[in-house]
This record gives structure tokens, sequence and C-alpha cells, in this order.
């Protein structure tokens, strides 16, 4: 980042170390028309696998056993949800057997065992032509930080086919917007049918003892036909997701608030 550009909106990164921790620093800056900055600081700490980050076990287990096989696991929610810490808690756990590979606009979590590129428009490098690229590397596993057009939906699907586990974020408001999403950009429901492993929305929500934890609606591939593209739906969220944030509000692990903030999404 430049000190001296005042107006043009600027990128950049920092790590930040102590004796005890290092915290990697995203900065936004933008400048207004009469030249005052505005500075975004967003800080992301090591993240550690442990399941108790989430409500259910179960639901991280699902996104575990979809890791086993190759194909498509999407994942979507607010920004600060946590789409990018999942991937990278998935990815890390098969890192030691696994070649993995992300893409990212920009990278925000630095692992070593990951081959990390980072997209630049100015220079060609695209989402679409990274990921063309790291097809010759032969990775086991890619990390697309986002989807957000049609040729980078086709490679994916293209890679998910040709035998590659890919994890993706998609931005939609529920599981079932991801697929309509997918489908805007060009992805058939045959294509999503045969590559699709699980569409994961997660929400962090507030607990009761001042901590937060993630909660998941999830729809595995398999149910994508009798879920989806039959039309079955019958709310903005899935009956699995209201009965399981129903069971943490009557547990006292979130509050009324916290439930009716969350019940639709």
């Amino acid at each position: 980042m430049a000190v001296s550009e005042k107006r043009r909106p600027q990128l950049g990164s920092w790590i930040y170390s102590d004796e005890k921790n290092e915290v990697f620093c995203r900065l936004s800056s933008v400048g207004d028309f009469l030249g005052n900055e505005s500075l975004v600081v967003r800080l992301i700490f090591p993240s550690t696998f442990f399941e108790e980050n989430y409500f259910f076990e179960e639901q991280i287990y699902t996104l575990q056993k979809a890791c086993i096989k190759n194909g498509l696991i999407v994942f979507s929610g607010p920004m600060g949800s946590g789409k990018t810490t999942t991937m990278y808690n998935l990815a890390r756990k098969l890192a030691n057997e696994k070649h993995v590979m992300s893409i990212e606009d920009p990278i925000e979590i630095y692992e070593p065992n990951f081959l990390q590129l980072q997209v630049n428009n100015k220079a060609q490098m695209s989402y679409s032509e990274l990921l063309k690229v790291a097809l010759r590397h032969h990775p086991d596993i890619f990390l697309i930080g986002e989807i957000r057009d049609n040729m980078t939906a086709k490679v994916a699907i293209n890679a998910a086919l040709s035998g590659h586990l890919i994890l993706t974020t998609v931005h939609a408001r529920n599981v079932y917007g991801v697929y309509q999403r997918l489908k805007n950009l060009g992805i058939s429901d045959e294509e999503l049918q045969q590559t699709m492993q699980v569409i994961s929305y997660q929400r962090l929500i507030p607990t009761i003892d001042g901590g937060a934890k993630v909660l998941f609606d999830q729809i595995e591939g398999k149910d994508l036909d009798k879920d989806i593209i039959q039309g079955n739906i019958q709310s903005r969220m899935t009956k699995d997701w209201r009965e399981k944030l129903e069971y943490c509000y009557l547990n006292n692990w979130i509050n009324k608030e916290s439930f009716e903030t969350f019940i639709e999404g």
C-alpha cells in the first residue's frame, strides 16, 4: 500500500507478531472526495480445528466425510460467518496426504502446507486463469475463494468432474440460493448432480456464555433431486436448520433474541 495515495482504494496485508502469536491483518483503505481516508483492518487469528466451535459435531462429520470423495463442496453465509476458516480446517486435516492448492482474492489465511495463489487481475491472473494453470500441477484439493462468474464456475465443475475435490464459496442467502446461483452462472442440473457433495450454509451464533458457535444448514448431493430439482422447497431454510436452532434455544445454548434473529438464516 502506498502511504502517499489518499484517493484510490487500496488493499494490503501484514503479519503482526509478538512473543505468543502471529496475527494476519488484512487492510482496506479508501478516500472520499475531500481526501479523508477510511481504513479497515481485519484481524485473522490462527485457527485450530476444535469440534466445540460448532453446535453439532455430526455437521462437521458430514463435511469431513464429503472430503474423502472427489467433487464439489460449496459454502455460503454472510461475511464473517467463518466460511474460509471452515474450508481451511477441512483441507488442513488432509494436507499431510494430499496436495492442496488455494486460489483466493486476497489470501486470507497463510498456510505453509498449501500452495497458495492470489488473484491479480492487472497481471491477467483471474480465478479462471489461475485455475487452468493450477490444474497442470495436479493438486488433489482446490480451495477457490469464490465462484463469481461463468468461467470460474465452468472450470471448477470440470475440475470436479476430472477427479479433484473443490472447496469453494458462493454468495447466497441459503442453501437453495447456492444451487440457483450456480445455475444462473451456466451450470446445468446434470452437472450439479454429478459433482455436488454438499451445499453448506453457516452462521456464527452468539451463545449464552458470551462466546459464539457455528450452525450449519446442509444439503448433501444425494438429496439435491428431491429437495431442490423437483421443487420441494417449503421455506427459506431447511427443516433441519429450524429443528437444530430450536434445540439450541430449548437447551439454553442461545437466548430468545438469537433464536428469533437466526430462525430465517
